[in-house]
């Protein structure tokens, strides 16, 4: 019987398969570690590079080592990819490199500064500084990614009062920070900067107001310097770019001085000079004109971006029912930029308590407003002609409520004639500064709906008064609109 010659072919071929498998197993465990998660060689021999293997980012004189694994993440899985490779990583390096050469140069960095980055993920502006000679330069952010990347807790940052000769915030991080967030990193960076120390940032601040806001947040510093410098990709391609170096022995001052008394600054006054024109001819049918102005108003979230603020408040003086015009109006017509305000509803009419009592997201302060604290009698606002059956209910005082400069305040007010007192007496103690937009309700004697020819009796101002008092709030850079 002649011998069978097809079992060593067979054999071989298998052999042969197995062996191209086993290589073709290590080329993709060596293209996973080296290409994709940037891993040094030495993981479990899998590699075939020497160890001092490394690769330069052309134009910054940077070798990145894959054995010191000096800009791998520790994050996990495809969350927390390693990034030293890509090229939006790489690019970033590349221009944060540039900005901080200048900084150099202009004297708010040197080799010997003890340097922090705020809110960078994956620490290219940290690897950017090591690699221009400044070492001591570390990063934080939420969740770590190391050695370049430290995480931050939640009531602070691990770090000593005036520990850092420079803090740095790049990528408009600090526009998309929420508003507690943004309350937390602006305490740290105040805290944690030197007295002489410098903060740079950089942020979208569109205009004047933005800005001013911005530097309002930060009162231990003063501003240095402020211009627009090019991005480095599509989305931001325009950058603001804010030096700011912290005051020696500085405090947090008010723009509200000791004499209680108030100067509006130029970029309010900005926004006034845009607004909307008064009407300046008395109406005829005020029912009808005044409520058809509304949709002439300008708001201001309209002329400007309000990011930089540390509350967000909307006070309605004069609520009336909840459907008046918190629901009505300022809560499906207002402006806010996402942004989420916390609603105060000032009404005496007890009539209105239940209805607030099951409303989510608004405080009613049950008092009526006044110049002074102390217990009023009033009458509840009718309809012309209606007869009054009780001049005597509700009675209350004002109660403080405390606001800032930082924050973004803006006030409804339909007080039923007694605006003629309580605006000059916002003007005199200064508290008109801390209110960004009014929206004012002037009670005149007026022509009547049910009564043509016939003005009310009820009030005794002119419209020509009213519009007096809108003009002289103008005057003084607030930005006040008609309301109806």
């Amino acid at each position: 019987m002649e011998p069978t010659i097809g079992k060593p072919n067979f054999l071989s071929n298998i052999l042969v398969k197995v062996l191209l498998f086993g290589v073709l197993i290590i080329i993709v465990r060596f293209a996973y570690i080296v290409t994709i998660t940037g891993e040094s060689c030495k993981l479990g021999g899998f590699c075939f590079l020497p160890e001092n293997f490394s690769f330069v980012i052309a134009g910054t004189g940077a070798g990145l080592s894959t054995a010191n694994r000096a800009v791998e993440s520790t994050s996990a899985g495809p969350s927390g990819p390693y990034l030293s490779t890509s090229k939006d990583w790489i690019k970033a390096v590349h221009f944060y490199s540039d900005i901080f050469h200048d900084m150099v140069s202009d004297g708010y960095l040197s080799a010997i500064s003890k340097t922090l980055c705020v809110e960078t993920p994956y620490g290219e502006e940290v690897f950017a500084l090591k690699e221009i000679g400044i070492l001591d330069s570390i990063g934080i952010h939420k969740k770590a990614s190391k050695p370049l990347v430290i995480s931050s807790k939640e009531d602070g940052w691990p770090f000593d009062e005036n520990s850092f000769d420079f803090i740095f915030s790049g990528g408009d991080r600090l526009d998309k920070a929420s508003q507690r967030k943004l309350d937390l990193t602006v305490s740290e960076i105040q805290r944690t900067l030197k007295p002489e120390g410098f903060f740079v940032a950089h942020v979208s601040a569109k205009d004047k107001y933005s800005l001013n806001s911005f530097l309002d947040l930060f009162n231990s510093c003063k501003l240095i310097k402020s211009h627009d410098i090019e991005g480095y990709n599509s989305s931001m391609p325009f950058i603001r770019e804010i030096v700011l170096q912290k005051k020696v022995g500085s405090e947090i001052h008010s723009d509200v001085t000791s004499e209680n008394t108030c100067s509006i600054p130029g970029y309010k006054r900005d926004l006034v000079r845009n607004a909307e024109s008064l009407i300046m001819e008395e109406p005829l049918k005020p029912w009808i004109t005044l409520k058809r102005n509304i949709k002439n108003i300008k708001y201001l979230p309209a002329m400007a971006d309000i990011s930089f603020k540390s509350r967000y408040v909307y006070v309605d003086v004069g609520a009336r029912s909840y459907g008046s015009s918190i629901g009505s109006w300022f809560k499906k017509q207002y402006p806010k930029q996402n942004r989420t305000f916390d609603v105060y509803a000032i009404e005496a009419d007890k009539a209105f308590y239940e209805e607030y009592r099951v409303k989510k997201g608004v405080k009613l302060l049950p008092y009526a407003a006044w110049v002074r604290n102390e217990t009023l009698r009033f009458e509840i606002n009718h309809d012309p002609g209606k007869k009054v059956k009780d001049k005597e209910r509700g009675m209350g005082r004002i109660q403080p409520s405390t606001v800032t400069e930082k924050d973004f305040v803006v006030m409804k007010m339909d007080v039923e004639g007694t605006e003629f007192d309580l605006i000059p007496r916002l003007l005199e103690t200064g508290a008109i500064c801390l209110i960004d937009e009014i929206f004012l309700e002037c009670h005149y004697s007026r022509w009547q709906r049910c009564c043509p020819g016939q003005r009310s009796l009820k009030y005794e101002k002119t419209y020509g008064q009213c519009l007096d008092l809108f003009t002289s709030l103008r005057d003084r850079g607030v930005l006040v609109h008609q309301w109806w």
